[in-house]
């Protein structure tokens, strides 16, 4: 074989290796295309497509039962919002620190966003819903109207619920009292002074109705 003709091969034996290699590339790079194009479900997503743990409660709220069918992880604060439809309890900071969804469990003041809807089964719960008897209001919401104890109205259910509970619980000795037993409701309208007086004025009704 001649000089010419060893080259010739050598350069058609070099085109095919190389046409080869390129035609082996291809279904890859599409692979790889096809899938740098895919999106991957984000945490949240999967989340909501995986299978949701069920436990079923039922919760004594404001003299009525209701049979729920909740996240074992849902708060007292969403199962009265979201599954019963009381929202009269606020959803504020989410974190316990500014008082505006307490409720009443078994007579006591509890924060609703902290506390799991399956800590309160069996035990009665009272939201602002509950207060009033038909058109007569309860003499805390009655007080906080006549003393003009809000201005928005935001948190307005968390402390007239509180301050039941704070009334109940005998912290009335003088305004300092009221003004310690209150400290875990805010109010960003700054009302402090007319809420003391209508806790005030209501622990008298109230003392006087028992």
């Amino acid at each position: 074989m001649d000089k010419d003709t060893t080259r010739s091969v050598e350069v058609s034996r070099r085109r095919f290796l190389v046409t080869s290699a390129a035609g082996s590339a291809l279904p890859l790079a599409a692979t790889v295309v096809r899938d740098a194009g895919a999106q991957v479900p984000s945490p949240a997503a999967a989340a909501r497509t995986a299978p949701q743990p069920s436990l079923a409660i039922v919760l004594t709220v404001n003299g009525t039962d209701h049979r729920l069918n909740i996240d074992p992880r849902t708060t007292l604060l969403d199962a009265l919002r979201e599954h019963i439809g009381l929202v009269g309890s606020k959803k504020g900071c989410d974190h316990g620190q500014c008082g505006a969804c307490t409720v009443l469990v078994n007579g006591e003041r509890v924060l609703a966003c902290l506390s799991l809807a399956a800590q309160a089964q069996g035990a009665p719960v009272t939201t602002i819903e509950g207060l009033a008897r038909g058109d007569e209001l309860h003499p805390m919401q009655q007080a906080f109207i006549d003393n003009d104890a809000f201005q928005c109205g935001y948190c307005t259910p968390g402390q007239i619920v509180s301050a039941i509970g704070c009334v109940q619980e005998g912290r009335l000795s003088g305004d300092d009292e009221i003004r310690e037993y209150m400290s875990g409701n805010l109010c960003r309208c700054a009302a402090y002074p007319n809420i003391v007086e209508a806790i005030r004025e209501a622990a008298t009704k109230m003392r006087r109705s028992a």
